[in-house]
């Protein structure tokens, strides 16, 4: 049962990829072609050769992930800290308000989003694009710190105060490797936003250059009289979903272990 599920979730990973290197012909032929003639790269450099090269996009894609992980692991491995470990007053309806955020979807705010975005100089720009993926992961990264930090024994915490180590120096040398696995799913649902996501991208850029991997994709899907070209639509999907693949099977153990944080408190 468990191998038929397998092979069901990955039908769609295995057609697409090799749709990716069939012919443009049999990529777009019906009813569907199962196995190619032969396979090749002609799709992938199509995809090259619309717009700006596909390494920039890529480059694009990456630099802004890049942007969107630490901005996001950072800022919410310190709010999550000061959330379980410090005492202030309104923590509890500051951080009610935080994951609250959680229940208003992202694209009802994205006109309001862009007159700021406009008003600060920061369209068109990759990096004021990772600051929104960033504000939008904060919610879900901040909860999940909170209870990664929430569920490493207070005794520990007392211990490392009682050989002279302050509640700030502590979390860089005793406390973050005890919530390894919260971090690395932090980093790892950052990093899925910020290489996967869409409308953002489509709103906030406007110029070729500039343009992100899946906003590039769908200009490059483009065929004649406006029909789908799916073998360069299959190849560009491809090239997004290996790192996403990869990343994730290197990183799997500590992403459950991560979801995993505080529930056993």
């Amino acid at each position: 049962m468990a191998a038929l599920a397998a092979l069901v979730f990955a039908f769609p990973i295995v057609w697409t990829t090799v749709g990716g290197f069939k012919p443009a012909a049999q990529a777009n032929a019906w009813p569907p072609v199962w196995w190619p003639s032969h396979l090749g790269l002609g799709n992938f450099a199509k995809l090259d050769s619309s717009g700006t090269s596909l390494s920039a996009y890529v480059l694009n894609s990456l630099a802004v992930t890049l942007m969107t992980v630490v901005l996001t692991t950072v800022a919410a491995v310190t709010a999550g800290y000061a959330f379980a470990r410090f005492r202030f007053r309104g923590k509890r309806v500051l951080f009610g308000i935080t994951v609250g955020m959680l229940l208003v979807p992202y694209p009802a705010l994205l006109v309001s989003l862009f007159t700021v975005m406009t008003w600060l100089g920061l369209t068109n720009s990759l990096l004021g694009l990772a600051l929104v993926y960033s504000t939008f992961q904060m919610p879900f990264a901040v909860y999940m710190m909170r209870n990664s930090f929430d569920s490493i024994p207070e005794e520990i915490g007392d211990a490392v105060e009682l050989d002279g180590c302050s509640k700030l120096s502590a979390l860089p040398r005793v406390m973050l490797p005890l919530v390894r696995p919260g971090v690395v799913t932090v980093a790892l649902f950052a990093f899925l936003a910020g290489w996967n996501e869409f409308l953002a991208a489509l709103v906030l850029l406007n110029d070729n250059a500039s343009f992100t991997l899946p906003v590039a994709l769908v200009n490059a899907q483009n065929g004649p009289l406006n029909t789908v070209d799916w073998g360069a639509l299959q190849a560009g999907i491809t090239v997004t979903m290996l790192p996403c693949v990869v990343l994730f099977m290197l990183l799997q153990r500590y992403y459950v272990s991560g979801l995993m944080a505080g529930t056993g408190k």
